[in-house]
């Protein structure tokens, strides 16, 4: 059985290894997601990663559906049993990669496999500047729970109508979008020790990938429509 030490109220050698072991399988995830995502973009055929992005009702239908499954997948993260954990965390990788797919082959066609490159490497320098701030601040971050849930919805909200009734959301939502992607990080990061239990690591890892995927999906539309 897995002991439920919240982190905070752990030694610092447990600290110190939760943390190590949370940030090595957020590492992990990132590259696991770029080998499934190369397999599936030689193995799909553009025609049907086209047809995703072709009907917004089946984009919507995709979205809920991802949705689901990522409600399931997290959960199955947080689960007592390590194998479940991973499982959790295999299941949701596969699902980005799957979510990604139209937008990777759309950026790799119209902008160049370069945009992707400089999509990612600014990803990860703002989360890595992201998680200073809240390893090194002494703010408390609480505060974001409530924006991010209010965003959340609202973003939610803007996507579907935007679906359903055929308007494009333009350059700004991306923006806003990169900023509530941010805040999420950064106040993820900031109640790690309060809310996973030292055994937690691959659900704490589940998230923070999670939200960098986000981070890096409007940066990249960003990059994308400044190049057409």
């Amino acid at each position: 059985m897995m002991t439920n030490v919240l982190v905070a109220h752990a030694n610092d050698v447990d600290k110190a290894a939760f943390y190590r072991k949370t940030y090595i399988h957020v590492a992990l995830s990132i590259l696991a997601f770029i080998g499934v995502e190369s397999v599936m973009l030689k193995m799909v055929p553009d025609q049907l990663i086209f047809a995703m992005f072709a009907q917004r009702y089946i984009w919507l239908l995709i979205i809920g559906v991802f949705w689901l499954a990522s409600v399931l997948a997290t959960k199955w993260s947080l689960s007592q049993s390590r194998s479940t954990q991973y499982f959790g965390l295999g299941f949701y990788i596969i699902l980005e990669a799957v979510i990604f797919l139209p937008l990777i082959k759309i950026a790799t066609l119209y902008a160049g496999p370069n945009v992707i490159f400089q999509a990612a490497m600014l990803t990860i320098a703002m989360f890595a500047g992201i998680s200073l701030v809240a390893f090194t601040s002494k703010r408390d971050f609480s505060f974001l729970r409530n924006v991010i849930i209010i965003g959340g919805f609202i973003s939610l909200g803007l996507i579907a109508g935007g679906m359903l009734f055929g308007f494009n959301l333009g350059l700004w939502f991306s923006v806003g979008m990169v900023i509530l992607a941010s805040a999420t990080i950064l106040y993820q990061t900031s109640i790690l020790k309060n809310a996973y239990s030292t055994n937690q690591y691959v659900g704490a890892s589940l998230q923070l990938f999670a939200s960098i995927m986000l981070l890096f999906w409007y940066i990249l539309s960003i990059l994308m429509s400044r190049r057409s």
